[in-house]
């Protein structure tokens, strides 16, 4: 959160003060200088966007397709980009994904062995 907030701030400076608050205006008057996670369609962050079942397989299965899902995130931004001191820095954090999905798909495979085993309490 803070690499792309902090590259959201680099790429407004120099921008005038009635260019930001003609795009970002209801922005700051509700949430002043701070990071307010949101959709790009407005849709405020909340907890509805967590997932946890208890199931240790259901859960890691979860956590998989939320690295997936900012990952195409990441893939989408960088379509849109064209500036190398903010395509570097989304294709660190896409990459950062793929490698958070390939620890959770060993977790995976992990939890999968040992789900058959007999259990000793």
């Amino acid at each position: 959160m803070e690499i792309v907030g902090t590259m959201v701030r680099q790429l407004l400076r120099g921008a005038s003060d009635a260019e930001i608050m003609r795009e970002y205006g209801p922005m700051y008057v509700d949430h002043g200088l701070g990071v307010y996670p949101m959709s790009p369609g407005g849709m405020p962050f909340n907890a509805l966007a967590l997932q946890s079942k208890g199931d240790p397989i259901t859960d890691i299965a979860e956590d998989m397709a939320a690295e997936q899902k900012a990952r195409s995130t990441y893939e989408y931004l960088l379509d849109l980009a064209d500036d190398p001191d903010v395509i570097d820095p989304l294709r660190f954090l896409r990459e950062r994904e793929i490698v958070h999905f390939q620890r959770f798909g060993e977790i995976m495979n992990q939890l999968n062995m040992l789900k058959d085993e007999k259990k000793f309490y």
